[in-house]
């Protein structure tokens, strides 16, 4: 395997990092408007694609994001939308931990590399996710500082005029191809990694090394 020595290892957060159960979440919340699991299944299909269409438009709260990406799912399913549904979820968000493989690997790459995150998330909700990883990082980005969401070019190109470096400078690690590895491969970033968390298919063309887990990304960067 080809060891890679980037200046800085940058992540995504929710999905990749911390176990993100926004799915989860609507499948129990919503169970009592829909009558087979096919209905509730495809719900939340919409929930989760409506609101990446959300985050492509001006920024917004995220709190707003995810209200209006489930007012329009509701309104989709002709079912009733609660802002009770929606508290719920926003303000489960920070209590989020690690995904199972994210501590031991992160900690030794952490004594190694500047670690870096760019998330999608509010600025009231990330330090307690992040504090949960257990793991020191150099910068930690919000879409709520840089008033950007991923995949707009604007929040890559924002991390990295912040941190001084350019695409080759960094290692781009996510679970997301729509949400991140799509753009940062546009952007120029060659070093990516795509752990293969089951949210999307693989999508080779896009030029990135492809693991399960964190588990092998240390061996990646040579540690």
């Amino acid at each position: 395997m080809t060891k890679l020595r980037p200046k800085y290892i940058t992540f995504d957060c929710y999905g990749t990092l911390t176990n993100f159960q926004m799915a989860s979440m609507a499948r129990t919340l919503f169970a009592d408007r829909f009558s087979t699991k096919e209905e509730l299944e495809q719900y939340v299909f919409d929930f989760a694609w409506l609101r990446f269409d959300e985050v492509l438009g001006p920024w917004q709260p995220y709190i707003d994001v995810i209200r209006s990406a489930m007012q329009r799912a509701c309104k989709r399913r002709n079912i009733e939308y609660r802002e009770a549904d929606l508290l719920a979820i926003y303000n489960a968000v920070p209590t989020w931990g690690p995904q199972d493989d994210v501590p031991e690997p992160l900690a030794r790459l952490a004594e190694h590399y500047p670690l870096v995150i760019y998330s999608n998330a509010s600025d009231d909700q990330i330090d307690q996710n992040v504090e949960k990883l257990g793991a020191p990082f150099h910068k930690i980005f919000t879409a709520d500082s840089a008033k950007v969401y991923k995949p707009r070019q604007a929040a890559f190109e924002y991390m990295l005029d912040n941190l001084g470096c350019g695409p080759e400078d960094v290692l781009h690690v996510s679970s997301s191809l729509r949400y991140d590895l799509m753009t940062a491969h546009d952007i120029g970033i060659k070093n990516k990694v795509f752990v293969a968390r089951g949210h999307e298919p693989s999508t080779p063309h896009y030029n990135y090394h492809e693991m399960q887990d964190l588990s092998g990304l240390p061996a990646l960067v040579g540690l």
